[in-house]
């Protein structure tokens, strides 16, 4: 009774370590699992950073090698929580339940039994010695309880030897299960840092390189440093370069002080440069730059010398007036010489157009005439609305389609109804600016522009995705 007391105590004490063990390692996978996640996250910050650096082929090229191998150790130790998950947590649970339940229930039959031969012994103690027959059934309950006791005793020791013996193998081949994982999860390790190791090392070789590289650069830099500051800053420096074949069709720019149209006549500092035959501004670098000149070739620039201001020049349009003012006398001559080429640049490339466009017969606008005939029309200086009604769809309102529009948009070069002229009105100059076909006088170089334009051309850009947007387009007869 005392041994299987202490095999009992011993078991009770192997399960609540067995239990610690499982709730510790569930605890260990758990934590490695939550690890495998953060550092996915980083592997995914290194490949981000590796992309970002696509202008850098080492940087982006490493980085790419980098996060794919440590990618790798990341599934390595996934697996290996995977096989800790199989090896310790389950082998282990599987042994308590299983193992340590059986010798729970055959304790419980065994004390069970145990106290139906103490009850038995007792009752045979009991009977007197003159009642033969208590004294047989006694005899007998006795001898067959004795007999059930030997029975389930002999099966409770069955399973206690079971229990020892299966306890030690269960617990070192679950342990020895666990360490197999983690040799396999180093030598994996090993075999892929292995094969990363001569990169590693050619990467050293190289980023000592640069170092040595970049120690030198910084000795030419502090050096010239050094030099320019020794030099004169009296005077102005500034590059001064116009080009007017430039690839990116800016002819010229730079900073400028311009001043303001209102009424404090206050000067700010703006970005201006000449592109595309016009004359424009940025109050900052992503800002869409704003027209001052539209067309070169209707202004003239001249010197300003009756303002307060020094190195002032002025731009002259036929709507409006800009003055302008250059850090230094160098500069003014060089914006000054610069609008003048671009004006005459843009008269010869216009010149030379206009000879193609003679040789071209023009669009058809769907009338009898041929385009020859309709050229020869707007040549002969006919009024502003003959000319602009011959262009294809201009003989009709370009937002609701009435006939006979008499109104035009200068900016977008379509014709438009009173009613629609109306509605441009209220958007703002910005958007819209509307001119009378009939009232008001038209410049040469207005009307080439409505002729370039004209309401197909433009609602073919304007109007391309109206159906796919589900906007309705306006009739006659739609209110305001």
């Amino acid at each position: 009774r005392a041994a299987l007391e202490e095999v009992e105590g011993d078991v009770t004490e192997l399960e609540l370590k067995l239990d610690k063990l499982v709730k510790l390692c569930i605890a260990m996978i758990d934590t490695g699992k939550a690890f495998c996640t953060a550092n996915k996250q980083f592997m995914n910050g290194i490949r981000d950073l590796a992309q970002y650096s696509c202008k850098d082929a080492l940087v982006e090229t490493s980085l790419t090698k980098f996060s794919d191998t440590l990618q790798e150790m990341i599934n390595y130790h996934n697996i290996l929580f995977d096989q800790t998950q199989r090896s310790i947590k389950a082998q282990l649970q599987t042994f308590v339940k299983e193992d340590i339940k059986k010798f729970k229930d055959a304790k419980k039959q065994f004390e069970k039994v145990s106290e139906e031969k103490e009850n038995a012994l007792v009752k045979n103690a009991q009977v007197q010695r003159n009642k033969q027959h208590e004294v047989e059934e006694a005899t007998n309950i006795l001898t067959a309880t004795r007999k059930c006791f030997r029975h389930i005793a002999l099966d409770y020791v069955l399973q206690i030897n079971v229990l020892q013996s299966k306890r030690r193998s269960e617990i070192l081949k679950s342990m020895l299960s666990f360490m197999y994982a983690h040799l396999a999860f180093f030598h994996q390790g090993y075999d892929l840092f292995s094969e990363l190791g001569p990169y590693m090392k050619d990467l050293g070789t190289q980023l000592d390189q640069l170092a040595v590289d970049a120690a030198k650069e910084k000795r030419d830099m502090e050096q010239k440093h050094s030099t320019i500051q020794q030099k004169d800053y009296s005077s102005d420096d500034t590059k001064l370069e116009y080009n007017v074949d430039a690839a990116n069709g800016i002819v010229m720019e730079g900073y400028l002080f311009k001043r303001a149209s209102n009424a404090f006549k206050t000067w700010n500092r703006r970005w201006f440069s000449i592109q595309n035959n016009q004359l424009v501004y940025q109050k900052k670098f992503k800002d869409n730059p704003t027209v001052v000149v539209e067309d070169l070739r209707l202004c003239t620039v001249k010197h300003c010398e009756d303002i307060e201001r020094r190195f002032c020049f002025e731009v002259v349009s036929p709507t409006k007036s800009c003055m302008l003012q250059a850090d230094s006398e160098k500069l003014r001559q060089a914006w000054i010489k610069a609008v003048q080429t671009s004006i005459a640049t843009a008269y010869r490339e216009k010149g030379d157009e206009s000879e193609k466009q003679e040789k071209k017969s023009f669009p058809s606008t769907g009338s009898p005439e041929s385009g020859s005939e309709t050229k020869e029309k707007l040549l002969k200086g006919e009024s502003a609305l003959q000319q602009v009604q011959c262009i294809p769809g201009n003989a009709a309102c370009c937002d609701c389609g009435l006939a006979d529009p008499r109104w035009a948009s200068i900016n977008l070069g379509i014709t438009l109804c009173i009613e629609c002229s109306g509605i441009h009105r209220s958007l703002g100059v910005h958007f819209s600016k509307v001119r009378s076909l009939t009232l008001d006088s038209w410049e040469p170089e207005l009307l080439k522009l409505m002729c370039e334009l004209g309401n197909d051309v433009i609602n073919r850009i304007y109007e391309a995705k109206l159906e796919k947007v589900g906007v309705k387009k306006p009739q006659p007869g739609s209110q305001r």
